[in-house]
């Protein structure tokens, strides 16, 4: 048993803490590795890469900005990532220039950004003259700034994150900067998936949607602004799918939007599926409802810790009768909160019956005759609800 499995109650052993609820993965790197976790704890995962990431070897960019630095070296080097570094040196000895690319290196000033970097460093057999001990860019362009930086050439591994004001404040104060594009981020080669994604969030099909990269979060955003749907997209984030990132870093170009973010306390996949784990059954509807207690959830429905799927007419109908439980619901306004809703009341009765099929219990919904259904809430249920 994993550790945050043991965090849960008896019904997550047998069908797991996320069961019930779909996840949108928007990752390119790792994706794999981040759907297992969450299918393994029975969420329903839906995968759209929101960009793709071009392999070091293949890349011309970077090619051409290390090329740069051996004709014209760099007074200081700033290295943002280990796996970064380790793929530039990499990449560089397979160009044939790596043994120059690290003489270059062991020339100049070598900051690395934290611990991690530092360990890529040396293990190129490198040393680093200084690396912030808040692992933050901040830290880094102080110490730059306070030193003095005009007529310095600085070389700046980029990673696919954004550094806000970072590169700006460095030419303000004179330091020529030449950017190292050790990752480019372009658009996936197939743009289907994405678009898919964008659509069910707006048709709140998501219960959760995760990003592990600021890249991938910026691409997601500007693909729904180019589709014309970011504010239903926005809104969909706002206020009906929780939105996980790994870090903060991630989180920035949602938080710019106005999108409430939560990350986990570690910034690791595994973490972040802990907290999705404690954080969607947190959510969900519970209710006794004619002697028997449900749990609301995305997609699926826990009657008495027992999982019961549910086409998603039937889940509209029953988010809608959630809404007012207890109350008579009209037909009209069921029909209204079907998908895809034409003008006949017969859609709603025929949903009816297969959502009633699905629960296995159908005294949890009342029809009241000529009038609509209601959700059969206990008598003593602790809020009482009265009918219009």
């Amino acid at each position: 048993m994993h550790d945050d499995d043991a965090q849960h109650g008896p019904d997550d052993a047998q069908h797991g803490p996320l069961a019930g609820f779909t996840v949108g993965v928007t990752a390119a790197r790792r994706a794999e590795e981040l759907g297992t976790l969450l299918t393994r704890r029975g969420a329903a995962v839906l995968h759209a890469p929101a960009l793709r990431i071009v392999p070091l070897a293949d890349d011309s960019e970077l090619l051409a900005a290390t090329e740069e630095l051996l004709d014209d070296v760099p007074d200081v080097v700033i290295a943002t990532t280990a796996i970064g570094f380790r793929g530039w040196v990499e990449a560089a000895d397979g160009w044939g220039i790596g043994d120059r690319l690290l003489e270059v290196l062991r020339g100049g000033e070598l900051l690395a950004r934290g611990p991690k970097v530092k360990g890529a460093i040396r293990a190129a057999g490198l040393t680093e003259a200084w690396s912030p001990g808040s692992e933050s860019m901040a830290e880094v362009l102080d110490r730059l700034l306070d030193e003095g930086v005009k007529g310095r050439r600085i070389a700046l591994q980029l990673h696919g994150e954004p550094l806000p004001g970072f590169v700006e404040a460095l030419r303000e104060a004179g330091a020529q900067v030449v950017g190292v594009p050790v990752y480019r981020w372009m658009p996936p080669e197939d743009i289907a998936p994405l678009d898919r994604m964008l659509d069910v969030t707006v048709a709140r099909g998501l219960d959760a949607l995760t990003f592990t990269s600021a890249p991938a979060a910026a691409s997601y955003l500007n693909r729904a602004e180019t589709r014309g749907m970011l504010p239903q997209v926005l809104s969909a984030l706002g206020h009906d799918v929780v939105v996980a990132c790994v870090g903060p870093v991630t989180a920035l170009p949602l938080q710019a939007r106005g999108v409430d973010t939560v990350q986990p306390e570690r910034f690791r996949l595994g973490p972040l599926v802990q907290l999705l784990c404690a954080h969607l059954p947190a959510r969900a509807r519970a209710l006794p409802v004619a002697g028997h207690l449900v749990e609301i959830r995305g997609h699926a429905v826990l009657v008495d810790r027992a999982l019961h799927p549910v086409p998603p007419a039937g889940m509209a109908l029953l988010h809608a009768l959630a809404r007012r439980p207890g109350w008579v619901v009209s037909r009209s306004d069921l029909l209204r909160a079907l998908p895809g809703s034409g003008t006949d009341e017969h859609a709603v009765e025929t949903a009816m019956a297969r959502l009633r099929t699905a629960l296995g219990a159908p005294e949890l919904i009342q029809t009241v005759v000529k009038r609509g259904y209601r959700l059969a809430l206990d008598p003593a249920a602790d809020t009482r609800y009265d009918g219009p």
